[in-house]
């Protein structure tokens, strides 16, 4: 069996490091995933029937792809140290997934635009009526993440004294922007950059398919010469 030249021995050390950052990242994005799901400051942002799908799905959805994201980098990891076709072989596949995944989302997401921020804007107004009427302490902690996160404050922008210790101040005076507003703005100005995060990582996700291949070409290759 012939020993990997050095380009490709080159090839291996980045798919090797590549991975690492890989398994980083989904063990950041899982953490991430369980940490919105559990915390009792954003617990009840996924709980109750008026909850809209799109929080508990995209929570669910963290913490699935962090685990995915763990698997693949350490396949990548094992196959790139220990030389294994299989495992580089079982490594492309997830990660092709992971891509597709990703090209469907994004053109969900921009496809249905409108109708996820209509769907977090009616949750959140019925969320913070709630509060005021009912004077439920386990919305309160959601209604601060809400305001502290968007830096607004209240469905209007009129600050009502019952729900005025859940939005964020400057100075001395509470911030009187409306959360519709905010969520709006969130999403308009945004937009564009998680766009560019995503095709970003899909274009990194294109290196690391590439570089997966190539390294199992060479290892069966040089597996064959005697």
């Amino acid at each position: 069996m012939a020993a990997l030249s050095g380009g490709e021995m080159c090839i291996k050390y980045l798919m090797f490091a590549f991975n690492l950052v890989f398994w980083l990242a989904g063990t950041a994005v899982f953490a991430i995933g369980l940490w919105l799901r559990l915390d009792p400051k954003t617990k009840g942002l996924f709980e109750g029937p008026e909850a809209p799908y799109v929080f508990y799905t995209g929570v669910y959805i963290l913490i699935g792809a962090g685990a995915l994201m763990m698997v693949v980098g350490f396949l990548g990891c094992c196959g790139a140290i220990q030389e294994s076709p299989c495992m580089l072989g079982l490594f492309f596949f997830f990660l092709l997934i992971i891509f597709a995944l990703e090209v469907a989302a994004g053109i969900w997401g921009f496809s249905n635009q409108g109708k996820v921020v209509d769907d977090i804007t009616a949750f959140y107004r019925e969320t913070y009526q709630n509060y005021v009427t009912l004077g439920d302490k386990r919305l309160k902690e959601s209604l601060r993440v809400i305001h502290m996160g968007l830096n607004c404050c209240g469905p209007t922008g009129i600050v009502i004294d019952s729900a005025k210790d859940t939005c964020p101040t400057q100075g001395d005076l509470v911030v009187t922007k409306s959360c519709p507003e905010a969520i709006d703005d969130v999403f308009n100005s945004k937009l564009h950059i998680i766009g560019g995060v995503g095709l970003t990582i899909g274009v990194i996700m294109m290196f690391g398919m590439i570089f997966s291949m190539l390294l199992c070409c060479a290892i069966r290759k040089s597996r064959e010469v005697v």
